[in-house]
């Protein structure tokens, strides 16, 4: 079986319900629109469903030419509106210090009140810095659909294990499990695009949450640090790979990925 992709997953805000794609145009910043926004706590520094589980339960919908956000709460509320900035703010992103625009309006509180986690602010990513989490260096990801069953295997459950967890840009069929980590320093065509991947995706707890409800239901990290923990990586607990875009194009699912 030739490698295809699978699936295509994006977000509008970071840390909020992922969402399938059929195509998407993959540029050198990634997937436009995808983690266009993102979220900080109280001490200005950012925040996900790593930290704040809840936010996974909420929908995006983001329309980037009318400039309008929509948010989907699970007891059937909606905050929408246009997106209006504020002035730049001084923010933290992982390690990284950057300068952000928050997103005026009522997002900001009703994520606080669903998340009943202090005060929440929604932020504008930045032109120069898209909201994913290694830039440029990592501006898709990739994962195997076999990964996903070996990790299966593992943890001795009888039920797939939800890609969504992993919250990865592109799944791929038709490789052997963690086939991708051969492929680190190596150019490999996805659709249309060329990708240099460039590192593993070391793994958190917010893998162990469920991609639905964020309720921490599986034991993720066990299962990896059992049979992954000593193998060769840019990130402790790989699973997946992060890759930089050489060359855009449009990737579509079923799509045939190899090596270039």
């Amino acid at each position: 079986m030739a490698a295809a992709v699978s699936w295509i997953a994006v977000t509008p805000v970071k840390g909020l319900r992922l969402q399938a794609r059929d195509e998407v145009q993959v540029t050198e910043d990634g997937v436009p629109g995808d983690r266009a926004f993102f979220l900080v706590d109280e001490r200005g520094a950012m925040v996900s469903a790593t930290r704040i589980g809840p936010l996974v339960a909420v929908v995006a919908d983001h329309d980037a030419q009318a400039g309008t956000l929509s948010l989907r709460f699970p007891d059937g509320a909606e905050v929408a509106g246009s997106v209006e900035l504020g002035e730049r703010e001084a923010v933290r992103f992982g390690g990284l210090n950057m300068q952000a625009s928050p997103v005026r309006g009522e997002f900001s509180a009703a994520l606080s009140e669903h998340c009943g986690n202090g005060r929440l602010r929604l932020f504008a990513s930045p032109p120069e810095r898209s909201g994913v989490d290694r830039g440029r260096i990592g501006a898709v990801t990739l994962l195997s659909v076999a990964s996903l069953e070996r990790l299966r295997e593992q943890a001795g459950d009888a039920a797939p294990v939800d890609p969504r967890r992993f919250r990865m840009t592109f799944g791929v069929e038709g490789l052997e499990a963690h086939e991708e980590d051969t492929w680190l320093d190596r150019d490999v065509r996805v659709g249309d695009a060329l990708l240099r991947v460039t590192g593993n995706v070391g793994r958190c707890a917010l893998t162990t949450r469920q991609p639905d409800n964020g309720v921490v239901d599986f034991k993720t990290l066990h299962h990896l640090r059992a049979y992954r923990e000593d193998v060769p990586t840019t990130e402790p607990l790989p699973f997946g790979v992060h890759a930089r875009v050489l060359a855009p194009g449009r990737v579509r699912l079923g799509d045939p990925v190899g090596l270039a």
